[in-house]
């Protein structure tokens, strides 16, 4: 067995000494440096450098590192790397550090994730809505999709984008013993009721984070970008934050209609400006 000790690349020690928040971002996407060593090259204690860390990222080194690592693998996987050394180049080390690492995000098995969702069930339909034609979609652990759009050939097109090479199978709505309570359940949430829908949210750590935490908002509250942020212990996240929203799939749902710009003004929307609008305005009554 190999004992030799890891060798992190070198740093410029006056990078580190200006800004030892960007020299730990720089070493964690060179290598896999322990907090204690990230700590020791760039000068500040662990704890420190963990809150100004969290502070500017929206993440923890350890979160941050778990981030790169399921990009890889994701690309690997994804460019036609056998599963086995996709796990290992991604920096896994074993199948079961894959899982105890967050990997399970991919909402599949890895060699799923690579055959592009290959035998993923997902029942969907369309339907008419207090807001439109909604395309409605489902796994077997929830709402994984609610579009809103004008044509129903436009809605189902950004389904199978999201989701290549699903099983999708679109039934009709009202006759499917699956979809149907789903169905029901997120009609009377955009109608503005309170039914509870479960979901089956697939993003990174952060973005879930974001999407939980837009869960919590009420009806007729909103919130900046900035401020919401701020919740997450993120104060320097408002971009990501405003990105988790732009790549949520769950229309009202998962209410990111209730996050504006700081000045007030709405700032954008998946769905177009109008609909965010017109969601504001109602539940402010």
């Amino acid at each position: 067995m190999d004992t030799m000790p890891r060798r992190l690349p070198s740093s410029d020690s006056s990078t580190s000494a200006a800004d030892p928040v960007e020299a730990a971002r720089r070493l964690l996407d060179e290598g896999d440096p322990s907090l204690s060593e990230l700590a020791a090259r760039t000068g500040v204690s662990a704890s420190h450098l963990q809150r100004r860390f969290r502070a500017r990222f929206g993440l923890s080194p350890a979160e941050y590192l778990a981030r790169k690592k399921l990009g890889t693998l994701k690309n690997a996987l994804r460019t036609g790397s056998d599963v086995t050394s996709a796990l290992y180049d991604a920096g896994y080390g074993s199948p079961s550090r894959l899982y105890e690492q967050g990997a399970t995000k991919l909402g599949m098995t890895p060699a799923t994730y690579r055959a592009g969702g290959r035998g993923v069930a997902i029942r969907w339909t369309v339907v008419d809505t207090v807001l439109g034609r909604t395309l409605v979609a489902a796994t077997e652990r929830g709402i994984c999709a609610v579009e809103l759009g004008d044509d129903d050939a436009t809605l189902e097109r950004r389904l199978r984008e999201e989701f290549p090479l699903a099983q999708l199978e679109r039934v009709e709505a009202g006759r499917d013993d699956f979809l149907a309570p789903r169905l029901r359940a997120v009609a009377e949430r955009l109608a503005g009721g309170d039914a509870d829908v479960p979901v089956d949210l697939l993003g990174t750590g952060f973005q879930q984070r974001v999407w939980e935490a837009l869960m919590k908002i009420p009806a007729g509250d909103t919130v900046s970008y900035a401020g919401l942020a701020q919740s997450l212990g993120a104060p320097r996240a408002a971009r990501a934050v405003a990105s988790a929203c732009a790549h949520n799939r769950i229309a009202v749902v998962v209410p990111c209609h209730r996050v504006i710009r700081g000045d007030g003004s709405p700032g954008g929307y998946r769905w177009g400006l109008p609909r965010k609008q017109q969601l504001l305005a109602r539940e402010r009554g």
